[in-house]
């Protein structure tokens, strides 16, 4: 298998800033919170990049674990991410719009060595499509439809 294409759809709905998205059948609502003008039915879009991230990497480390010889009981990831508002809300002036620093914490329980851990680590940041996208960029290319 080499190139595939993923698509998505996402729609404004009704009430708010809220959203529905959909990808092979399946849905997400995403919106703002009330102090960011939504109705907070649903996480927000950088919440969203932020489990997208950390899901990709617990499913590189549970489909690669067999063959980097690492057994672990439970593995998890913290996210966090600092996003300055006045970027995508007020316009200033170089303040940007997206994350300025994302940060993540691996737990493994597992009685691999140390170093064997590490590298696992590294070897799951290296491999996830999630944390490519966002550390080499990707081109977007924008499309306008106009429809009626």
């Amino acid at each position: 298998m080499a190139q595939v294409t993923f698509s998505a759809t996402s729609k404004k709905l009704p009430l708010g800033l809220a959203v529905e998205s959909e990808s092979r059948g399946f849905k997400l609502i995403m919106d703002e919170p009330k102090s960011l003008g939504g109705t907070d039915t649903g996480m927000n879009p950088v919440e969203g990049l932020l489990c997208a991230l950390g899901s990709c990497q617990v499913i590189v480390a549970a489909a690669f674990a067999l063959a980097n010889d690492i057994a672990f009981s439970e593995f998890w990831i913290e996210l966090e991410g600092d996003l300055d508002t006045d970027g995508f809300l007020k316009g200033v002036p170089g303040v940007r719009n997206g994350f300025s620093e994302i940060r993540t914490k691996m737990h493994i329980k597992t009685d691999a060595a140390p170093e064997k851990v590490e590298a696992f680590a590294r070897f799951i940041e290296g491999r996830c499509p999630v944390g490519d996208t966002i550390i080499a960029g990707t081109v977007v290319k924008n499309q306008i439809v106009k429809e009626g």
